[in-house]
């Protein structure tokens, strides 16, 4: 049968059942190949968005940008990047939270106004962007995006201030929320965080060797983005902080006055690769210490520690070396799939999940299996992965979660179903053991949780999804979601 008959077959590949991450920034000054660099470390920051990515650069004299929908390696090959010249260059990857996926909200955004040509990349939510927004509207602003962040911008270019620092300052002192951005001018860079520190923002360096050529300065959502290109991590923008690297060198300023820390814990749960170091603290070394707390808290007798790959794969590690029950690979993921896939005419039973994961029969058939996961969120994942597991000839299914029970939205920068569609909000934990149908389920505690992750050492941690307590004046979901972009049918 051809393609073209087939065409009514092809779908949407099912949604993971997780949380979506919200965007991805880097920052680069003084490098020949900047935009490279940017490129590179946006590659190594593809796990927090695959919508779309852009990378703006600047030759001295004006800014270059290039932005498109998809992953980072398709839209940046070598013909695109030859046309992103010159030393400073910063970079964007993106799921959409506040705003759609749409080409339009693609970062970083541009623009030539009163302060000069900048151009601007956000990472989190602003949850006052939309009360801001009509505010400015109403006074004749026109906006060309749906994105919180074009807020941040129309905030500096009517800011009364003379310098485009002070502006800066101004502006983030409007808002509210989740944000760590990165901006560039001609010659400047420019890394902002949150008073809060809701979201990482790491500061790393390049040694040039020394002499008359200055060290390149580079900025990351995550530690992990620095290996790729041969950058030292030297410390986090501090919460409140905005640090600039220019002709002059690297100077900092604090735009806010101090105010609890609120840094997501689901950082080291789910979003940020086990390999970088996000608020101070290993990531691998917090999950880790989340599953030996997990095997502490509810142990079982069991054969065998499977974890659901890959975001349950470190805590399952630690579950096992607590537990003394092997930790063996029993379910296989394919890293293959892509965007859509041609469904057989007679359906297939959770066909979306088994394009993804395979059971390896030979080391559950008859087992006692302990399946360790990050999170459950609706549960339709979890119940399929169960029932596979069981099809596969476990004896028991025994479900331990490395966190604790998401009984809320987040409206810092994660896309999140509302509280109607997360399970533990409106079913006992009792209630979600039988929907996925294990044998017994279990979540690690959230002072267990705040253990693993060193609450208190270096910083304190927002678990507003865990709590339903909120650091900032709430904000309903409905209000940070503006009507969808109309586009036009072909």
């Amino acid at each position: 049968m051809s393609g073209l008959e087939r065409s009514d077959k092809i779908e949407v590949v099912e949604q993971s059942d997780k949380f979506k991450d919200e965007c991805g920034v880097v920052a680069v000054h003084t490098h020949a190949e900047a935009s490279t660099l940017a490129y590179l470390g946006l590659h190594q920051l593809q796990h927090r968005g695959q919508e779309s990515a852009g990378i703006v650069s600047s030759d001295g004299g004006r800014l270059h940008l290039h932005k498109a929908m998809g992953e980072v390696a398709e839209i940046f090959v070598e013909e695109v990047l030859t046309k992103l010249p010159g030393p400073i260059a910063i970079g964007h990857t993106r799921y959409s939270t506040a705003g759609d996926s749409a080409l339009l909200n693609a970062q970083p955004i541009m623009v030539d106004c009163n302060k000069g040509m900048i151009a601007l990349a956000h990472n989190g939510n602003l949850v006052n962007a939309w009360e801001i927004r009509a505010r400015l509207e109403a006074q004749g602003s026109i906006f060309q995006t749906t994105s919180d962040t074009e807020v941040i911008v129309h905030l500096i270019a009517q800011s009364k201030e003379q310098t485009l620092p002070e502006a800066v300052c101004d502006a983030l002192r409007r808002i509210e929320g989740a944000f760590s951005l990165v901006m560039m001018t001609r010659d400047r860079v420019f890394a902002v965080r949150d008073p809060r520190g809701f979201r990482p923002l790491c500061m790393g360096r390049i040694h040039n060797g020394g002499g008359s050529e200055r060290d390149t300065i580079v900025f990351a959502s995550e530690t992990c983005a620095f290996d790729l290109i041969g950058a030292v991590y030297e410390r986090d923008v501090r919460p409140g902080e905005m640090v600039v690297v220019g002709p002059e060198g690297v100077s900092s300023r604090f735009f806010a006055s101090e105010m609890k820390q609120s840094s997501c814990i689901f950082e080291h749960v789910y979003f940020s690769r086990p390999d970088s170091v996000i608020f101070g603290r290993s990531v691998q070394v917090s999950r880790e210490a989340m599953g030996r707390q997990l095997a502490r808290e509810s142990g079982v007798p069991a054969d065998i520690v499977v974890p659901v790959p890959d975001s349950g794969v470190t805590a399952a590690l630690g579950y096992a070396a607590e537990a003394g029950i092997p930790c063996r690979f029993g379910l296989i993921r394919n890293h293959y799939v892509g965007r859509t896939f041609i469904e057989p005419e007679q359906k297939v039973r959770d066909f979306g999940v088994k394009l993804k994961l395979n059971p390896v029969r030979s080391l559950l058939t008859g087992k006692r299996v302990v399946l360790i996961d990050d999170s459950i969120v609706r549960g339709t994942t979890s119940r399929k992965i169960v029932r596979m597991v069981r099809d596969a000839g476990a004896k028991e299914v025994h479900v331990r979660i490395s966190c604790p029970p998401t009984i809320s939205p987040c409206y810092y920068g994660v896309d999140t179903p509302s509280k109607s569609q997360l399970i533990a909000a409106n079913k006992s934990v009792d209630e979600i053991r039988e929907y996925i149908g294990s044998d017994t389920l279990a979540y690690l505690s959230l002072p267990g949780l705040k253990e693993a992750c060193a609450e208190g050492e270096k910083t304190t941690y927002c678990t507003s999804c865990y709590t339903g307590v909120y650091p900032t004046e709430f904000v309903p979901l409905e209000t940070l979601i503006p009507p969808p972009v109309e586009t036009k049918k072909p």
